[in-house]
């Protein structure tokens, strides 16, 4: 993983095993108030095409073996096991607000969490999708965002930032970071999808690329940045993996499809508040 610190050595129940992660810079710096991590494929105990550290319930993946990369990623943040949380994810711009585990079975349908309870881990799934963890040190609000182009064309950021609000965070306060997703090199869309995005943001025309024939390469992580900065959030950074090129770092959706596989891991992005 590259442009970040990688960091594995966390306190954590000596019991349990911790998994890699990566972490933004200007995230890490406030490690008194929250610890993150932007988790790979790397580090859990899944086989097959879920090697390794699949955190997603809902792939088809043994139950035991998920439960156990997700306790790891809680140990790699200093959290309880059974502490992570995420939501049942479906390209909408839903918010809730969390303040403990949802029962097994029960998550509900939602692509942004917020949280304002220290301990409680809340964590985007994804496979190619944009993650965005967000927080307002000073407040003590937390938010991670699932953010697929529906979501981040609907607003899923805007309304992450809007609960956050409604808790005490400011703007000009909140540090987001944007994880490992789609490059625009790996990020090729049809002529159609361009329409969907400028008629909602005129101003990401120039963040298209020409592809071959009437493909087009989208940015966005780019994309992303400036819709929180249109908010007026504080500190806004992207880190510049790109799952669908590195395969032995990152799950990635369109890659698994490509090589004719029908299920695909989850990887897991997370922020916990320090009490």
């Amino acid at each position: 993983m590259k442009d970040a610190h990688m960091q594995n050595d966390l306190q954590a129940p000596a019991a349990l095993a911790r998994a890699p992660y990566l972490e933004a810079p200007a995230l890490q710096s406030y490690t008194l108030h929250l610890r993150h991590g932007f988790f790979g494929r790397n580090g859990g105990v899944s086989n097959g095409v879920y090697k390794s550290l699949n955190a997603g319930h809902g792939s088809d993946d043994l139950t035991e073996n998920v439960t156990e990369n997700r306790n790891r990623i809680c140990a790699s943040l200093g959290a309880e096991p059974g502490q992570l949380v995420t939501a049942h994810q479906a390209h909408t711009t839903r918010t809730i607000i969390v303040d403990e585990p949802f029962e097994p079975g029960k998550a509900p349908e939602a692509d942004a969490l917020v949280t304002d309870r220290p301990g409680l881990v809340i964590a985007a799934l994804a496979a190619d999708c944009a993650p965005v963890l967000m927080c307002d040190p000073h407040a003590g609000v937390a938010a991670a965002a699932h953010a697929g182009w529906r979501g981040a064309v609907g607003g899923v950021v805007e309304n992450a930032v809007e609960v956050m609000e409604g808790m005490g965070a400011e703007p000009n306060r909140i540090i987001a970071a944007i994880g490992p997703c789609l490059s625009q090199a790996s990020f090729e869309v049809g002529p159609e999808f361009a329409e969907n995005v400028l008629k909602v943001s005129p101003w990401a025309d120039k963040l298209f690329i020409d592809g071959e024939g009437d493909r087009e390469h989208f940015d966005l992580k780019r994309y992303l940045q400036g819709r929180l900065a249109r908010l007026g959030v504080g500190i806004v950074e992207a880190v510049a993996d790109d799952t669908l090129s590195e395969p032995d770092l990152y799950f990635s959706y369109r890659r698994g499809r490509k090589a004719g596989e029908t299920d695909y891991g989850r990887n897991a992005s997370a922020i916990v508040l320090v009490g």
